[in-house]
């Protein structure tokens, strides 16, 4: 048996072990899928099963989600939109300027500022919340789209990744930008940040899913019925006397959608973006 047949035989087992865990991965989402076509009465009396009755399924609840409960999910979901949308790009300027700074200059302190962002990794969200609560009480954020994004804007995990990444750009573009006379914002935009396309590709989906997830912060700041965020509105519809499945399913495949279409669009630089990233520097 020659190497390349070997080689060949490998490939085809590596790639059906991938598709038999695709698969594995993909079956939750299908039965959430089909749950969201079935009447909520189905669901609560024979749960979730092998033995499917297409001919029962139909939008009706997807038509319902809209509709139904004073319209509040369009709000909800335009909520969501907003936050991950404002949150992903602030997250994304700021921390890559402030990563490619730690990277690319030296400054007294430094090292110092790069220590605390490692240590600030190491810090629980959970901590935090509290005395990051009564900022947003006394500058009067509570129940508002910025105090939902303004105190996870700038995240050390961002400013890690972006330093590492940015560690390993070329100094000579730095140097002749220099030279044809461009101040340093100018290297920065024109310049450096199209070289730091795959990292900003993956980060930005990163950050996107982290907010759109968000539950915990978002709880708490948020009051109005028609500011809650799509986890929030979702965890609305499950109470002690009964679980809304007519809408709480379609409202979980809507909630899906965003992101897959984010990652298959930005995919190749997702993957490029964490090997370069994690490898160089």
């Amino acid at each position: 048996m020659t190497s390349k047949y070997k080689e060949k035989i490998g490939a085809i087992i590596i790639y059906l072990t991938l598709l038999v865990v695709a698969l594995f991965c993909l079956v939750p989402f299908f039965f959430l899928l089909i749950s969201s076509l079935r009447p909520g009465v189905e669901m609560i009396q024979n749960g979730i099963s092998f033995q499917i009755d297409f001919s029962a399924l139909n939008l009706k609840n997807y038509w319902l989600l809209v509709e139904g409960k004073d319209g509040i999910y369009p709000l909800w979901y335009i909520n969501s939109v907003i936050i991950t949308v404002a949150h992903t790009v602030f997250s994304l300027l700021f921390t890559s300027m402030v990563g490619y700074g730690l990277a690319i200059y030296n400054f007294k302190g430094k090292n110092l500022i790069f220590t605390i962002v490692l240590v600030v990794m190491m810090i629980p969200v959970e901590i935090l919340i509290l005395p990051l609560y009564k900022l947003a009480i006394s500058i009067d954020l509570i129940d508002s789209y910025m105090g939902v994004i303004l105190p996870f804007v700038v995240t050390p995990t961002c400013i890690f990744f972006f330093r590492q990444y940015a560690m390993s750009l070329p100094r000579e573009l730095l140097d002749a930008g220099r030279i044809d006379g461009c101040g340093e914002f100018k290297i920065f935009f024109q310049i450096m940040m199209p070289l730091m396309l795959p990292a900003f590709g993956a980060m930005g989906i990163l950050q996107a899913m982290s907010s759109w997830n968000s539950f915990v912060w978002p709880l708490i700041v948020l009051r109005s019925t028609d500011m809650l965020t799509l986890p929030i509105g979702l965890q609305s519809l499950i109470t002690p006397y009964g679980n809304n499945y007519d809408l709480l399913f379609p409202g979980a495949v809507m909630s899906v959608i965003p992101i897959m279409i984010l990652f298959i669009i930005n995919q190749k630089a997702f993957i490029s973006g964490l090997t370069v990233g994690g490898v160089k520097g």
